[in-house]
Order: structure tokens, then C-alpha cells, then sequence
């Protein structure tokens, strides 16, 4: 077992994926030079450059899925997929149900989302609970460089279709292209573990739908995905020097939710604070709590969610998001309601 960046866990998953099955194909805007290595690897058939046109190229992924292929669709950020949607939402989402099954589209579709470096909210949103409020559509959301290339093995097996978020301050790569190599007046909220960690020497599938620990804790529950689990671990460490034991759950898909894994992790300490990057409103925030309740478990519950729309301004972005000092301050709130 080797390090390997959060980035260089995702390409190296997609190459022996590419190696192991010849119906995989990457394709997008810059795409040959953004993957470069798999450029060389696999020749212009199997890694395409397309038009910047978000519309015709995941549409021509949908097709391509349901004729036989197992397209990796590239978008370069998230909030462009409102130009995509209707591929997503009106055909690869519903081919299989509309079909009795005989149909399916197998089509990945990869983009960077999340803020938390100043670019404002056209640009940094992660939108992770409006697209898995979609029935059809798997939704990933990787923390780890592990989970990173498991979850984009498992995504690409998938016989439906996945959306597969990277965040930006996860990625060495989206770093490097915002600035942080070169405008040495600009710092970016990164996590201190996560953009790069340890990945097995062969990659093996992530099981959709299954949540990890990433820690115990007997008095309150975080429960978060992406960059929102770091920031809830550095919080349970902050929160541990004032005497509270905090778990930290992470739900490494979005749709399929790990609700046993909630549940259970709930039941034990009665309190549940959800650490949630994309929009607090009907999202997933509110989404988990509705799944505690129709469980029957009685529990405190909170959420440090984004409320509105992402400032451009850096100081007001930072106090948009679901910064560590937000979450400290939610959970003592909850913690304190004791009883």
C-alpha cells in the first residue's frame, strides 16, 4: 500500500478500468489535455475532446451508454450541469423505468464542486442533495484517496447512472489551477488529511450506499461527507479538549444513503449535527433527519449547512460555509441541550 493524491487515486482507478474493459471511454472539454496520461495510454478513441457545449456532450454520453459503452462524461464544475440537466433528468435517470428494465445508461458523470477559495456562487456550489433528489441517479461524494478510486471503480461498474462530485479543496490539481502555487496572498480552507493518504496497490470497488466510521464518539453524532468530514474531525478535536466525544460519520454517497449506518451511529449517542456544503433547504440535511424520525429515535439534531448564496467576498464566503468554528459552536449547542 502507497500514498497517492486525491487526483492521481481517481486517474488510477479510471486507467485500470480502462484497461480491464475496452467499452470505457473518457470524454469532455479539455479532456486530452486534462488527462493526459490517459491520452497516451489509450489513444483519441477512448479519451475525447468535445465542443464546450455541457448539453450535447452528456447527451451523447446518455447514448452512448444505452448503446453499449460505459462513457466517463467530464463537466468542469458542478453548477454547469443546469445546462446538462435535461440528459440527466428526463433520460438517464428514467431509461430503466420507462424501459421495464430492458433499458439501462451506464454513463458517469464526473465535475469538481465545493467553495471555500473565492470564486463565487456560480462557481462553487456542490448541489449534491438537488441531484440525488432525482430518482435514478447514484450520487458520490469521496473524502479519501482510497474511497476516491474505490468509489469511481464502483461508479463505473454501476449499471445506472452515477454522478461522481470531487471537491475542489480536495484536489491538488483544482488547487494548483486556483492559484495556490503562485498567488502566495491567497490561502485556501484545506483540510489537513485527505487531499492525499494511503490507496491499496489494486483498486477494488466501494460499495455504493455504505457510509464509513471515521470516528467514535459517545456524545453527539457529525455526520457529513467530502471536505465536511474533515472539517467535522478537526471540530471533534476541538470539541474533545472541552470534554465532548463526538463520532464523525461519513456517507461517502449521497444517494444511495446509508440509513442503517445513520441510525445506528444516532441511536447510540442521541444527537445527530449534519456538516452540509450544499444548500440547507430541502437537502440532505433535512433529508437525514427526516430518516432519524421515521426510525423512530428520539434525538437532539442540528445542522451547519450553506444557507443561501455563496458571497464572492472571502470573509463572507468563510462565514457562508460550514467552517470548523460553525460546526464547534452547533455541536456544543446541541450537546448543552442535555436531558
Amino acid at each position: 500500500m502507497g500514498k497517492m493524491s486525491f487526483g492521481d487515486a481517481i486517474e488510477s482507478a479510471l486507467a485500470q478500468a480502462m484497461a480491464d474493459d475496452p467499452r470505457i471511454v473518457v470524454f469532455g472539454e479539455d479532456v486530452p489535455m486534462l488527462r493526459r496520461n490517459l491520452f497516451v495510454r489509450f489513444g483519441a478513441r477512448r479519451v475525447i475532446g468535445t465542443p464546450i457545449s455541457e448539453g450535447a456532450f452528456v447527451g451523447a454520453a446518455v447514448a452512448a451508454a444505452m448503446a453499449g459503452l460505459r462513457p466517463i462524461v467530464e463537466l468542469w464544475m458542478v453548477d454547469f450541469v443546469s445546462v446538462a440537466i435535461d440528459a440527466l433528468l428526463n433520460h438517464a435517470a428514467k431509461v430503466r423505468a420507462f424501459s421495464g428494465g430492458r433499458w439501462n445508461a451506464p454513463v458517469v458523470l464526473r465535475a469538481a464542486c465545493g467553495g471555500g477559495y473565492g470564486d463565487g456562487g456560480q462557481h462553487e456550489q456542490s448541489l449534491w442533495g438537488w441531484l440525488a433528489h432525482i430518482p435514478g441517479l447514484a450520487v458520490v461524494v469521496p473524502s479519501t484517496p482510497a474511497d476516491a478510486g474505490g468509489l469511481m471503480l464502483a461508479a463505473i461498474e454501476h449499471d445506472d447512472p452515477v454522478i461522481y462530485l470531487e471537491h475542489k479543496l480536495l484536489s491538488t490539481e483544482w488547487l494548483d489551477h486556483l492559484g495556490g502555487a503562485r498567488r502566495k496572498s491567497v490561502s485556501f480552507d484545506v483540510p489537513p488529511v485527505g487531499a492525499r493518504g494511503p490507496v491499496p496497490r489494486r483498486w477494488k470497488p466501494v460499495p455504493l450506499g455504505r457510509a464509513a466510521s471515521r470516528k467514535e464518539g459517545g456524545d453527539l453524532t457529525i455526520v457529513s461527507v467530502g471536505v465536511g468530514v474533515h472539517r467535522a474531525l478537526e471540530a471533534a478535536r476541538q470539541l474533545a479538549r472541552q470534554g465532548v466525544s463526538a463520532g464523525v460519520l461519513d456517507l461517502r454517497t449521497v444517494s444511495p444513503l446509508d440509513t442503517e449506518a445513520v441510525c445506528e451511529a444516532v441511536s447510540r449517542t442521541g444527537r445527530m449535527l449534519v456538516v452540509d456544503e450544499d444548500y440547507e433547504g430541502f437537502g440532505l440535511s433535512g433529508e437525514l433527519a427526516a430518516i432519524v424520525l421515521e426510525a423512530g429515535i428520539a434525538a437532539r439534531y442540528g445542522r451547519v449547512c450553506t444557507q443561501d448564496t455563496i458571497p464572492y467576498t472571502r470573509d463572507l464566503e468563510n462565514e457562508a460555509l460550514p467552517n470548523v468554528q460553525r460546526i464547534v459552536d452547533a455541536a456544543l449547542q446541541i450537546v448543552g441541550s442535555r436531558g
